[in-house]
């Protein structure tokens, strides 16, 4: 299962050179999380039996930007546009507050900061974890080079041992 950013850039098939119907795939502008999507990765994870939820983040994601621009102006966008600021602005503090201030570390931070925020909103995503059923990890996708960085990962031991 991939959560990714709705940057239609980021095409999780091409990416992960996967076929239709390979992977469950949920998306949203900056990967914010909602209800929707949390009842999403929940049935992925349960009903499915999804092993591995991915949380893919990419350079130059505008949500992203468009936070820390609302943070240096002191305004932020009209409309629904507002709530995905609002929901990522606290990566951005929180990356800011740790001394990361380039675009490859708030990035990081913010798709760190969204496995914590599935594994602390879904008891079902942190019971298939803990009985190591599943596992979140985050990426962090460069478009220049299509590599993709681990920047966390909980419960992976488990579910991918290690080859010996």
């Amino acid at each position: 299962m991939l959560f990714g950013c709705s940057d239609s850039r980021l095409a999780a098939e091409i990416i992960f050179d996967r076929g239709l119907g390979d992977l469950f795939v949920v998306r949203t502008a900056g990967h914010v999380v909602g209800a929707e999507v949390m009842g999403s990765i929940e049935y992925g994870v349960d009903v499915l039996g999804c092993p591995l939820v991915v949380v893919l983040g990419h350079d130059s994601c505008g949500a992203v930007g468009a936070a820390c621009a609302a943070l240096e102006s002191g305004r932020t966008p009209a409309g629904y546009i507002r709530d995905v600021v609002e929901r990522v602005t606290p990566s951005v503090l929180a990356a800011r507050a740790a001394g990361r201030v380039e675009a490859e570390e708030i990035l990081a931070e913010h798709v760190r900061h969204t496995v914590d925020l599935l594994l602390d909103r879904s008891r079902v995503l942190a019971e298939k974890v803990a009985a190591g059923q599943a596992a979140v990890v985050s990426l962090c996708y460069r478009m220049a080079d299509g590599s993709a960085q681990l920047v966390a990962s909980r419960g992976l031991d488990a579910v991918v041992p290690a080859a010996s």
